[in-house]
């Protein structure tokens, strides 16, 4: 008996797979949920043994409005509604910048707190890229007095940062 149940649902597979997938593309466009419409309605008719051993127009009949049923209940569910799914993944996964976004509001928040004198020649140093020289021309004054106000400025800097609960 089961072997017999097993060639009809294969036969039964075989006929209308195809036209059913069809069928559910049509109303859909969604090539993925057609095929599990068409394999959740096997399955229904797996369950239902009476619908293998009726006449081919009202199994057909059957099937139809099963995968029909199928994909009218999709569409009123909560996951049509609310998700979106797309045929082709995202190229490249983008990093997440809020920690340096976060860790720049940090340190630009403890850069405030140095003297315009320190703050210039750190921001001019490590943002601008000058050297010792080029700072001391800039801002007229000997290099060991840039170089003096570079080191009070990263210590001072060092203690706003431990302060906002920034660890060295």
């Amino acid at each position: 008996m089961a072997d017999e149940a097993d060639a009809l649902l294969r036969a039964l597979h075989q006929a209308y797979a195809r036209p059913l997938q069809h069928y559910v593309v049509r109303l859909t466009g969604d090539h993925a949920l057609a095929q599990d419409v068409v394999q959740e309605a096997m399955v229904r008719a797996w369950t239902h043994p009476e619908v293998l051993t009726r006449d081919e127009g009202a199994t057909r009949a059957w099937l139809y409005t099963v995968v029909r049923n199928l994909v009218i209940d999709d569409r009123r569910s909560a996951r049509h509604v609310r998700e979106r799914s797309t045929e082709h993944a995202p190229d490249t996964a983008q990093p997440d910048a809020s920690q340096a976004v976060l860790d720049s509001w940090l340190v630009a928040d403890a850069l405030e707190q140095l003297t315009p004198e320190h703050r210039a020649v750190v921001v001019g140093a490590y943002y601008g890229g000058r050297s010792v020289a080029e700072l001391a021309r800039e801002h007229q004054v000997p290099e060991g007095t840039v170089k003096s106000r570079m080191h009070y400025a990263l210590r001072a800097l060092r203690l706003a940062l431990q302060e906002r609960g920034v660890t060295s």
